[in-house]
């Protein structure tokens, strides 16, 4: 590549950057759909990675007659170092593609600030380094969902489809998501998530050297995670390879982070998951 070319190219950075996670999104989401698809195939014929459903040892079992959404699972194995790496990366592929749609306004306006920056001589550290640092905290989370997901196994509390197998256990976790969504540190958090040049401005600006823009992307995750880790739990109720249930949870993150309504629509989810679930809670007992 010539450099003329070259420099037309990082003229362009914001739109280098906005395919760039089109591209990582995409790829996450084809990820997820394809060991979604995986998941569901015959036991027979299903690969060893999704056939077993993380944990849960399914030969020799007739499934005929079995109600999936009422009746725990029996087999559950324990789990090989093989079924922790496996389920870590379906969580931290499911988190990037889910998550990095809603980020894409900070880290365009990251990329934008960047090149004027280093038209005017004074550079920041590449965008690279705050989106590594964004993903940092959600694969960290990714680590707690798999412990978690291995708890619920062990207790017998998911299906073999991963969703609660319960309506008691379902409807718990919607009533606590659903109160989270109205308490102050949900407003506080989301508050960071919906104004990036508020963020940057209270945190310092933007940095000059790659570890300072590491730090800044990992304190911007953290908000983030602060606003959304309760809504990730509802992946547990819905099931954890639900693509349906998987895409109705991201398009709400980008909803909460991008519409200029302030704290209504956690509000009305918020309020409309706890009704759900105090339903659930009836209906079982």
């Amino acid at each position: 590549m010539s450099d003329t070319a070259l420099e037309a190219v990082l003229r362009r950075d914001r739109a280098v950057v906005a395919v760039a996670l089109i591209l990582i999104a995409g790829l996450a989401w084809a990820y997820v759909l394809w060991l979604a698809a995986d998941m569901a195939m015959p036991a027979a014929t299903a690969p060893v990675a999704g056939g077993d459903m993380a944990g849960m040892d399914m030969s020799g079992m007739d499934m005929s007659g079995m109600d999936m959404g009422t009746t725990a699972a029996p087999g559950f194995r324990a789990w090989a170092p093989a079924d922790f790496a496996f389920i870590f990366t379906m969580w931290a592929v499911m988190m990037v593609g889910m998550m990095t749609p809603s980020v894409a306004p900070m880290l365009l306006l990251y990329a934008g600030v960047g090149r004027k920056a280093k038209a005017g001589g004074r550079p920041i550290a590449s965008t690279a380094w705050f989106f590594t640092g964004y993903l940092l905290v959600w694969i960290a989370f990714s680590v707690a969902a798999t412990g978690a997901q291995w708890l619920l196994a062990r207790l017998a509390l998911l299906s073999p489809m991963m969703a609660a197998n319960s309506a008691v256990f379902g409807g718990v976790i919607l009533i606590a998501a659903g109160l989270y969504q109205w308490t102050p540190i949900k407003g506080v958090c989301l508050r960071q998530c919906q104004a990036p040049i508020a963020f940057l401005s209270s945190h310092g600006g933007f940095r000059s050297y790659p570890l300072g823009a590491l730090r800044l992307g990992v304190e911007h995750g953290a908000y983030c995670l602060g606003c959304c880790w309760a809504l990730m739990a509802l992946l547990f109720v819905g099931g954890v390879m639900n693509v349906l249930w998987i895409a109705g949870i991201a398009i709400l993150v980008l909803l909460e982070k991008t519409m200029p309504t302030g704290q209504l629509i956690p509000r009305i989810s918020g309020a409309l998951m706890a009704v759900i679930g105090a339903w659930l809670l009836v209906r079982a007992l």
